[in-house]
């Protein structure tokens, strides 16, 4: 690839250019080549979609570079019908090879007994990595397309990828923050947790939350891997799900991880689904903290050898991937 083009974003400051929106309409000029966009410190309002290739957001510090914005499901659009959830996010990436260091990516639209879903982030690129970023949200944070092959209900899928093809996507989470409370990360893709904090929100209910919600293809061995992650908590002790299947064949499994007291004795439910006790793969590996106990755990998760728990290494999960 030909030499790195470096553009530069600086709320406020003459000059410069003042949204990540204008950068993205630069970087068209340099097509096939990695665009690597600098953001300096601000809170950027901006509904964003990234559909050029090799894009990098590289920000000052997390907490400095603030994309957000705050549509959500419930919202009432134009034709009549509400805006549901693949069409809330505040920044989508429908291209491959996106990388974001150091950023913020939110949607501050709120609770999702009020507003619905309301995602942060859309990714439905292969390759993605985020590093040191933060992803903060309430209900359906995080989005790793692709969706899957069938809606449930009728426009369940209403959004800019509902007709498209669906294609396996491989991501990256290292050193991140993500913050939720229902199903706040779910999907189809293949996606790498490594050193994370997995924050999940109060609702102030019995049950406060589901943290992950796959519907990984059957024929994907890997959904969704967590290493050397902490998840913690503002919630009452006992109220929250490490995850539940979207689709039958859902995936996770979580690594020598920090599990807070938010953690249910059960750790994972089934969505009022029986039958994919025998589909799903829900597994746990040498975890610790007040929520890892083996004891009371549903009998259909599994509790993984260390010879097993090898085969999750990150590169075995995300293969020959040069952007690692």
């Amino acid at each position: 690839m030909d030499k790195v083009v470096k553009i530069e974003v600086a709320k406020g400051v003459e000059g410069k250019l003042q949204s990540i929106g204008q950068a993205l309409d630069a970087a068209k000029a340099y097509e096939g080549r990695r665009v690597v966009i600098q953001i300096e410190k601000g809170i950027y309002k901006e509904k964003l979609e990234i559909t050029q290739p090799f894009i990098t957001f590289q920000g000052t510090k997390a907490e400095d570079v603030i994309i957000i914005y705050d549509d959500h499901a419930y919202d009432l659009m134009p034709e009549g019908d509400r805006r549901g959830t693949f069409r809330s996010y505040s920044v989508m990436i429908d291209a491959n090879d996106f990388v974001a260091r150091d950023v913020t990516f939110e949607n501050s639209a709120g609770p999702g007994a009020i507003v619905g879903q309301a995602l942060a982030l859309y990714i439905d690129g292969d390759r993605a990595m985020f590093e040191g970023c933060r992803m903060l949200g309430h209900q359906d944070t995080i989005f790793t397309a692709p969706l899957p092959q069938t809606e449930v209900e009728k426009g369940g899928f209403k959004g800019p990828k509902e007709f498209a093809p669906r294609y396996h996507r491989k991501m990256y989470f290292k050193d991140c923050y993500i913050s939720g409370d229902v199903d706040f990360i779910f999907g189809g893709a293949t996606a790498y947790f490594e050193g994370c904090e997995i924050f999940s929100r109060t609702r102030n209910s019995d049950i406060n939350g589901y943290i992950t919600a796959p519907s990984t293809p059957e024929d994907e061995k890997y959904g969704y891997v967590f290493s050397r992650c902490r998840f913690t908590s503002d919630c009452e002790p006992g109220t929250v799900y490490l995850g539940r299947p979207w689709r039958d064949h859902a995936k996770v499994v979580i690594l020598e991880s920090e599990l807070g007291d938010h953690i249910k004795v059960e750790g994972w439910h089934d969505w009022n689904k029986e039958h994919a006790h025998t589909t799903t793969f829900f597994g746990e590996y040498n975890n610790f903290g007040p929520g890892a106990t083996r004891d009371g755990r549903v009998p259909w998760a599994k509790q993984l050898t260390k010879e097993e728990a090898l085969d999750y290494s990150k590169d075995k999960v995300l293969g020959d991937w040069a952007c690692m």
